[in-house]
């Protein structure tokens, strides 16, 4: 069959009404994926509910705001057991003293603070720690009033003695005993003479920043009858006045009064200097 033949053949009516339909019609369209329902964007958050924030604040502080106040004062407060290089127990309310070391550096060094008051609640603790954070308040160059709220016992007594000026509420106690190793027997001289050493800073610190003899303290410290178990005295308000160790009975207006005056006096020093 030759080529004209062959297209004459196609040309034929039945061969043509099919190619024609199969030029005209168009492809078979795919068919069209549905998306998924796209996620909906997520809300910008928007402000803190006040209510939220409001229960929030009374949960952790127990009060429906907190007074944002500049001062000139810093407050530094020393409440439960001081840790030392042992760590407690975590259901020991501690101050850990190299929290407390910091600050008192910062308050030091900030030209806006002009006075320190410290507040003490305080059953004792580390001996070490204790008066590393004793000798860091004596030392302080600005004015430094301690209150003695509730408790100054052990090792807080010398805290409570390292400042400027100090007070003790009326109901306040503080509790003076010989320093002892918890749970050990001394076994060797060697233990005992240090203990002995570390006794003799304590006894000598307080007395160089209080009223209080050594020999008076000795003899607070080694009385018996007085404490269940022990040998000491539990010293309450007025008495800690009256041998000596505490300034004044007074609560924390008469310390922030104290610490007013004693800036006062500080800036009127620091006037005549420059006159």
């Amino acid at each position: 069959m030759s080529k004209q033949q062959f297209t004459d053949y196609l040309n034929r009516p039945p061969f043509a009404s099919a190619m024609t339909k199969m030029q005209s019609s168009p492809p078979p369209s795919p068919v069209e994926e549905q998306e998924p329902n796209p996620t909906p964007p997520a809300e910008a958050p928007g402000p803190e509910d006040p209510k939220k924030k409001l229960l929030d604040s009374i949960t952790q502080l127990g009060q429906t705001n907190v007074p944002q106040l500049e001062s000139n004062i810093y407050c530094m407060s020393i409440i439960g057991q001081v840790e030392g290089h042992i760590q407690l127990p975590p259901q020991n309310k501690t101050t850990k003293y190299e929290h407390l070391i910091p600050q008192l550096v910062a308050a030091e060094q900030n030209s806006k603070i002009e006075g320190v008051l410290v507040i003490l609640n305080t059953v004792g603790g580390d001996v070490e720690a204790g008066l590393a954070i004793a000798e860091m308040v004596s030392s302080l160059s600005k004015p430094v009033v301690t209150l003695v709220l509730g408790g100054g016992h052990s090792i807080g007594v010398p805290i409570a003695v390292a400042g400027t000026y100090s007070f003790i509420a009326e109901t306040a106690t503080m509790t003076i005993h010989p320093i002892r190793l918890t749970g050990l027997v001394i076994s060797v001289p060697q233990t005992f003479e240090y203990l002995d050493k570390m006794q003799d800073r304590v006894v000598s610190f307080i007395a160089r920043h209080s009223k209080i003899s050594e020999q008076q303290f000795r003899e607070l410290m080694t009385r018996t009858g007085e404490l269940t178990r022990d040998i000491g005295t539990n010293v309450i308000g007025a008495d800690a006045v009256k041998y000596g160790l505490i300034d004044e009975v007074g609560g924390l207006g008469s310390a922030l009064k104290k610490l007013n005056e004693l800036m006062e006096n500080a800036r009127k020093g620091k006037d005549e200097v420059l006159q």
